[in-house]
Order: structure tokens, then sequence, then C-alpha cells
């Protein structure tokens, strides 16, 4: 399966439809998001970071882009609230699929979602 990223429905991502990137689904209306079939604990925050991570698939996002997309405010120097909750979905996302790799980080320039099998 390729690692485009698609809305399944007629809203679109924007409207809360689901989002799909190789394994993984995101259903930001239900609040859920599933890894190979199998539902992720996310909080409200963490969905919110991985839908705007999936829908931008294959592109470095930075750090202060996502802050004001998922926070809605601009990043504070030496906030570090991104990395956290970008450690926290890594960490949940590859308990789920182990062998996967989903999020890269790029370091002075910010994120990548692309799930890779790990070498």
């Amino acid at each position: 399966m390729s690692t485009e990223t698609r809305a399944v429905d007629a809203g679109g991502p924007g409207a809360g439809g689901p989002i799909r990137v190789a394994q993984v689904e995101i259903r930001p209306s239900e609040g859920l998001a599933l890894v190979a079939g199998r539902a992720v604990s996310l909080s409200v925050r963490e969905l919110e970071l991985l839908s705007a991570l999936a829908l931008r698939s294959g592109h470095v996002v930075a750090r202060d882009e996502l802050f004001s997309d998922v926070w809605g405010g601009p990043l504070r120097s030496g906030d570090r609230s991104i990395d956290v909750y970008v450690h926290k979905v890594r960490q949940k996302l590859e308990a789920a699929s182990p062998g996967w790799s989903f999020i890269h980080t790029h370091i002075g320039f910010g994120y990548r979602f692309a799930p890779e099998p790990m070498a």
C-alpha cells in the first residue's frame, strides 16, 4: 500500500473524515486511531498531533507550524511540548506495530510522518 494520504469521505480530512496512511487510519470525528487494524489509545492532543502530521504525510512539518495547528498559538522559545508529545505518539504507534517506524525527526527542521519498516 502506498504511504500516500487519502481521505475516504466526501467531507475530506478537514471535516473529520478518516485519514489513511499505509497501515495507519485516523478517525478524528470518532477520536480513534488504528494501526494495522488495532486501536491505539491516544489523548485528544496526541490525536490532533498525529492527524496534523498524517495530513502532510511524507513532508517535514516545522515544529512551530505543528504547535500552531495543534495548540492554536505561537511556539514560545524553549517550549518542548511538541517534542514530548511526538515522543509519546511515536512510542504508542511503534508499540502497536513493532518493527515499524512512523514519525521521523529532522533535527533543526521538524517532523515527518512516513510509516516505514525499520531497517
